[in-house]
């Protein structure tokens, strides 16, 4: 049974903020942190690997994104390969046959406009077909670190789990969490809590008994748990 949110301990951003990074060093890292540890930290690089991750699970994006960027890992290199080539090494992702025409463009005009370097700029990043915020400030996170606030389904499924927020879409989140969540944690917010939602803080069913947040944790819309 879920325990009243009267009855819970007051809410402390930093404390679950340390307590999650704990908790989630046994799990996979989200894919597009991964790929910067692995020395896929351009702008060019994520915002690439962003593109592939949309609406498709990190264990397959992490292999897809790297082949194409071990392939090829400068803008000039993917104009190189053309469409075709790029949807031969990214099929395994969905809708593949429109990322890699987006990827193309991208590359394209990075090459041309900006001579292979694209800028860190989130009005740049949005401006091309395909990226949304999601995407613009996960690679203005990781890539240039700016602190930007990056939101996914799980990052708004746990804050509003939290209480710490009450949204009803993920592009709600990000401005209500601007308010809210020290500039400190708006990349981490990201890092840690994918992870988080994905193994733990699962959409259905969520861990609680195994979590070391749940006691400041006003379990919003939890009907059951393990």
């Amino acid at each position: 049974m879920t325990k009243r949110a009267d009855t819970k301990a007051p809410f402390d951003i930093a404390e679950v903020m340390k307590r999650i990074s704990v908790m989630v060093q046994p799990c996979p890292k989200a894919a597009l942190f991964e790929l910067a540890e692995l020395g896929f930290d351009s702008p060019f690089a994520q915002l690439l690997a962003c593109i592939i991750s949309i609406r498709t699970r990190d264990e397959v994006t992490l292999p897809t994104a790297r082949r194409l960027l071990e392939k090829a890992p400068i803008p000039a290199a993917v104009v190189r390969l053309g469409t075709e080539g790029i949807d031969a090494l990214i099929r395994e992702t969905s809708f593949h046959e429109r990322k890699a025409a987006q990827i193309y463009a991208i590359a394209e005009t990075v090459e041309s406009s900006w001579n292979g370097e694209l800028p860190c700029d989130r009005e740049t990043l949005l401006s091309f077909s395909g990226v949304g915020p999601k995407c613009a400030h996960l690679v203005l996170g990781i890539a240039c670190g700016q602190p930007f606030i990056s939101v996914d389904v799980h990052v708004h499924r746990v804050t509003n789990r939290w209480g710490y927020v009450q949204t009803p879409t993920p592009e709600k989140t990000i401005d209500a969490l601007a308010e809210k969540l020290p500039r400190r944690y708006w990349i981490d917010i990201n890092r840690l809590l994918v992870p988080f939602g994905k193994h733990i803080c699962t959409g259905r069913k969520p861990r609680c008994s195994d979590c070391a947040v749940v006691e400041m944790c006003r379990q919003i819309g939890v009907e059951s748990h393990r």
